[in-house]
C-alpha cells in the first residue's frame, strides 16, 4: 500500500534532518513550500582517563567540547531538500584549543515517492545501525570508538545514495556509491559500493537515520544487515606495488525499544567484520592503512527508564559490551584486541535538548603493551552536558 502524498512530504522533510532526526530548531518559511531550520548543538565533556599518552601512564583530566555544530537545514520545495553542518568537534582536547571548523555534512535530498529517494553530496554512510543512530540521540554516551566507523570513509562518505521504504514503511533497502579510499596508495581508483535493509516488526523505522532510544515515545523491532567492499583497495606488498587486496565488510544488528507501565526498555547489538585479507600483517604492509582495516567485534546495549519524572526530569541507565579483535599482529602479540564494558545514565530535562549524561567504562586489552600505556588496561569516567537549540 503507498503512502499519501503529505505522509511522503513529512517522511521526506524528516530523511533530510537525518543526523537530528527528532530535534530541530527555529525554521523560517519561504513562499509557499520552502522552509530553512537553523540547529545549534553542543555536547560538553570532562573525562578522566587511566592514561595520558601513548608515552604517560599517569592519569588525565580534560575537559572539551566533544561535539560544537551549526547546521542549515531544509526544503527547496515539497520534493528537494538540503542540509549543512559545520563543526569544531573535540575543540580543547588533550591541549589542542583551536579546532578548525568545517563542513561535515554538505549535501541535497530529492525524495521522489517514499519507495525511491535520494541523496547526494557528503553524508553519513549507510552500512550500519550505530553509526547512522544520531550521536545528539544516543542511548548510551557515545558510539563504540571503532566499530561503528568503517575504516575507508569513517563516519561519513561522498556519494549518492539511492533509498527507500516498502510495505508500509516496515521494510527499508539503501544502496550508496561513493569515494571510499582513495589517494596514491590505492592500487585502483574504483566506487565504494554500500547496500543496506531492514525490517521494522513493530512501529516502523522510516527515516535515513535512526536513534538510540526513542525515550519511550515508539513500540520498535528492528532487524537490519549491511554489505560494504570496494576493490583493489590496498597493496599486501607495499613496497613493491603488488599483491592487491580488495575491501569486504558485512554487518548484522537488531534494536528493540518497548514502553510500559514499569518504565521503557531498550536493548540493541551488532556484529561486524570488516576485511582486506589480512593486509595490516604482510610482511611489507601500506604504513597508512587504518589499523580497523581487518577488525571484527560486536556489541550489546541495554536501557531502562524509570516510568515517572524524577524531580524535573526523566532518568534512564544504560550498559554496554563491546569485543573487538583487529587481527593486528607485532609479532605474534595482537595488542590492539580488548573488551569495553560500561554502565552510565541520562538525565534528560528537556528530552534530548537539555541533559546530563554520565558513564564509567573498564577498557581491558587481551594482551597488554609493555611500553605503551594507550594500549594497557584502564578506566574511563566521563560527565557531559548537552544543549540543543
Amino acid at each position: 500500500m503507498k503512502l499519501s502524498l503529505s505522509r511522503a512530504r513529512a517522511l521526506g522533510l524528516l530523511a533530510g534532518l537525518l543526523p537530528l532526526s527528532a530535534v530541530a530548531g527555529p525554521t523560517i518559511e519561504f513562499g509557499e513550500q520552502g522552509s530553512l531550520t537553523f540547529t545549534y548543538a553542543l555536547q560538553g565533556w570532562l573525562q578522566h582517563k587511566g592514561f595520558t599518552s601513548t608515552s604517560d601512564n599517569g592519569s588525565s583530566n580534560d575537559a572539551f567540547l566533544r561535539r560544537n555544530r551549526l547546521t542549515f537545514s531544509g526544503q527547496y520545495n515539497d520534493y528537494v531538500g538540503f542540509y549543512a553542518q559545520i563543526e569544531a568537534g573535540n575543540d580543547s582536547k588533550l591541549g589542542n584549543d583551536d579546532k578548525s571548523v568545517y563542513y561535515r555534512d554538505a549535501y541535497v535530498t530529492l525524495d521522489y515517492r517514499d519507495d525511491l529517494r535520494f541523496i547526494v553530496g557528503r553524508f553519513k554512510n549507510t552500512f550500519s545501525r550505530e553509526n547512522l543512530e544520531a550521536c545528539l540521540e544516543p542511548l548510551t554516551l557515545d558510539r563504540a570508538e571503532a566499530l561503528a566507523y568503517t575504516p575507508f570513509g569513517g563516519s561519513r562518505d561522498t556519494g549518492l545514495a539511492v533509498w527507500g521504504n516498502l510495505l508500509d514503511a516496515k521494510f527499508q533497502y539503501r544502496f550508496m556509491i561513493a569515494d571510499g579510499r582513495e589517494g596514491d596508495n590505492v592500487a585502483k581508483d574504483n566506487p565504494r559500493l554500500t547496500g543496506r535493509v531492514h525490517y521494522s516488526f513493530w512501529e516502523p523505522e522510516f527515516s535515513y537515520g535512526y536513534l538510540g532510544t526513542y525515550l519511550g515515545t515508539k513500540k520498535v523491532l528492528t532487524i537490519g544487515a549491511g554489505y560494504d567492499m570496494q576493490k583493489d583497495v590496498v597493496y599486501g606488498n607495499f613496497v613493491g606495488r603488488s599483491d592487491i587486496k580488495d575491501y569486504k565488510a558485512w554487518t548484522v544488528d537488531a534494536f528493540m525499544e518497548y514502553p510500559t507501565t514499569s518504565g521503557v526498555y531498550t536493548l540493541s547489538g551488532a556484529s561486524f567484520k570488516y576485511d582486506t585479507d589480512g593486509a595490516t600483517n604482510t610482511a611489507s604492509p601500506d604504513p597508512t592503512l587504518p589499523v580497523g582495516a581487518d577488525l571484527k567485534g560486536y556489541y550489546v546495549k541495554a536501557g531502562y527508564m524509570l516510568p515517572n519524572k524524577v524531580g524535573t526530569g526523566r532518568l534512564q541507565f544504560f550498559a554496554r559490551h563491546e569485543k573487538s579483535d583487529y587481527g593486528v599482529k607485532t609479532g605474534s602479540a595482537e595488542y590492539f584486541d580488548q573488551k569495553w564494558n560500561s554502565v552510565g545514565a541520562n538525565y534528560y530535562l528537556d528530552g534530548q535538548r537539555l541533559k546530563i549524561s554520565f558513564e564509567y567504562a573498564d577498557i581491558a586489552f587481551d594482551t597488554e603493551h609493555p611500553t605503551n600505556p594507550a594500549l594497557q588496561d584502564y578506566n574511563q569516567a566521563t560527565l557531559g552536558l548537552q544543549f540543543i537549540f
